[in-house]
This record gives C-alpha cells, structure tokens and sequence, in this order.
C-alpha cells in the first residue's frame, strides 16, 4: 500500500502556520507582556528619562494595547534594561560649530550693504559676509556682528561711513583687526588692532569716514559661548571639591585621632570654596546684566533714529 501523497508536495515543503498566519505586530499581546513594558516605564520614571504626566499616558495606553504592534512604539524611546544610554556632556557647546575653515566659505555673501537715515540696522546670527560690506548711517546707527558669521574669503573689508551717527563692529576671537577708517569731529576705535589672529582666522579690515560720528570695534564672545565656559568653571569646581573630600577621607582613615581637626577643616574649606561661587556668580550676574543694559541702548538706539 502506498503513502498518500497531498497535491502540495513533499511534507517538509508545506507552509507552517508562521508562513500564512498574521503579521507579528498583529498578534495578541499577553497580559505578561502589558507587565514587562510598565515595568519598563516605572524603571524609566525612577530614572527620570519620563515626567509622572507622560510615565501615566504612557502606562494607560500599555493596559489598553492588544497587540504587540500597539506595545511596541510605547518604549521605543527608552534603553532596555541594563543597557546605558549615550554620554552626555555636561559642558553647552557653542553655537557656531567648526574650524575657520569652515566658516569661510566663498561666494558673494547673504549682504553687501546696508543703509540708515535716521534710523538703524543690523547685521548679526548666521549670515555671510562678503569681500566687502558698505555701510551709510545719517542720524542713524548700525550694528555688524561677526560673532556667529560665515565669511565668503580670508580677508573682508567692512567699509563704514557715519555722518552725525554711528556704527559698531563685533568681531568673535581669534580674528585679526585692522582699522583704516578717518575720522572728521569722530573716531574710528583701534583698541582692537594688534592682537594676533588665530591660525586659519579671517582678517577683517574696517575703513571708511566719521564725521561728527564713531565707529566702534570690539571683540566678544557669544551667549554660547560664555555658557560653555561658564560650565567649564563649574564643572572645575566640582572636580576639585571632590578632590578634596576624597583627601580629607583618606587622611581620616590614617589618623583617626585628628578626626574632628579634619572635620572642621573641611568645614572651612567647603565654606571658602562658597564664597569663591558666590563671588564668581555675582561677577557673572553683574556681567550678564552689563551686557543686557548694552543690548538694550543698543536696540534703542537703532530703533530711536
């Protein structure tokens, strides 16, 4: 007698049941399942990766999946168990990234000129200078900033012309200044010549003619990066803060008998190091005002005209 042979062939040929059955997002979900992702999500919330409002969105939407295809977006966001998250820096970046060679990018540039009769203007962010700005101010001011600009060669001139105005060009360090304008009954600032740029740096050339006016040159950081510094003091001082208590922990265990010198030592030390922060935040407090009440006459200034 022999074997039945099925019209779709060999035995070991035929479709599985894995082969024709519904996708895997689409199956069942077990209430094993909806308990290991709010397990997820409570490990997340101690953590602090989630708020309690989203921790509580998130685990109402768990309870109500009945798939797998609905569990699997709600911790899609989240390191599984065990496994630690990227690295994060503590130190804000700045704003601009990328070497001068970067910044310096060719072309005509995003503005070559600008124009303002009783009245202002600016030039300031992201933008392109070219290989040469004009500026006109009568009864008016201006403002270039070159902090956070792309520069279209290795060398832009800045040509300013202030009649019964004025203009103010910002440049970021590691650029080198050179101020060629004449001034009539004004001034054209140098404080700003002399330092050497950094290698790569643009050179920026400001010319031009004052009368009964000024033109400004000066060299600033940018809000970035003075934050970035800013944390880079801080982070310094933690450092050495706990440099210092893991010293104090081991000259404790080497002589006890001084423990209560070496506590109150500490104790003093801790408090110097208070006062240094506090003396440093109001410096950066009196620096960030400063700089908000220069910002202010400036805008108004410009806008006033």
């Amino acid at each position: 007698m022999t074997d039945a042979v099925s019209s779709g062939g060999r035995d070991d040929q035929r479709l599985t049941p894995r082969d024709y059955g519904p996708p895997a997002g689409d199956l069942r979900a077990s209430d094993t399942d909806r308990e290991r992702v709010a397990e997820v999500l409570r490990d997340a919330l101690a953590e602090g990766r989630l708020d309690m409002e989203e921790f509580e969105e998130r685990l109402e939407a768990t309870y109500r999946a009945r798939t797998y295809g609905e569990l699997a977006p709600i911790t899609r966001d989240l390191p599984a168990a065990g496994v630690e998250g990227p690295p994060v820096s503590l130190v804000k970046e700045p704003g601009t990234g990328g070497t001068w060679r970067e910044r310096i990018v060719g072309g005509e540039g995003s503005s070559s000129w600008a124009v303002a009769v009783m009245s202002g203007f600016q030039r300031k962010g992201r933008w392109t200078a070219p290989r040469r700005f004009n500026c006109f101010a009568f009864w008016g001011g201006g403002e270039i900033d070159l902090r956070e600009a792309c520069f279209a060669d290795r060398e832009v001139e800045i040509n300013c012309v202030a009649i019964m105005g004025g203009m103010n060009v910002i440049v970021p360090p590691g650029v080198e200044v050179v101020v060629r304008g004449i001034g009539i009954m004004g001034g054209f600032d140098h404080r700003e010549e002399g330092t050497p740029g950094e290698p790569g740096a643009p050179r920026v050339i400001v010319t031009g003619f004052a009368f009964w006016g000024g033109v400004g040159v000066e060299r600033k950081l940018t809000r970035a990066e003075r934050q970035r510094l800013k944390e880079e003091r801080r982070q310094e001082k933690l450092d050495r803060k706990a440099a210092r208590k893991e010293l104090n922990t081991s000259r404790r265990q080497g002589l006890d008998g001084l423990e209560g010198l070496l506590d109150a030592r500490e104790a003093l030390e801790e408090h110097r190091e208070r006062l240094r922060e506090l003396r440093e935040e109001r410096r950066d407090r009196h620096e960030e005002r400063r700089q908000s009440r220069r910002e202010t006459r400036e805008r108004r200034r410009y806008g006033d005209y």
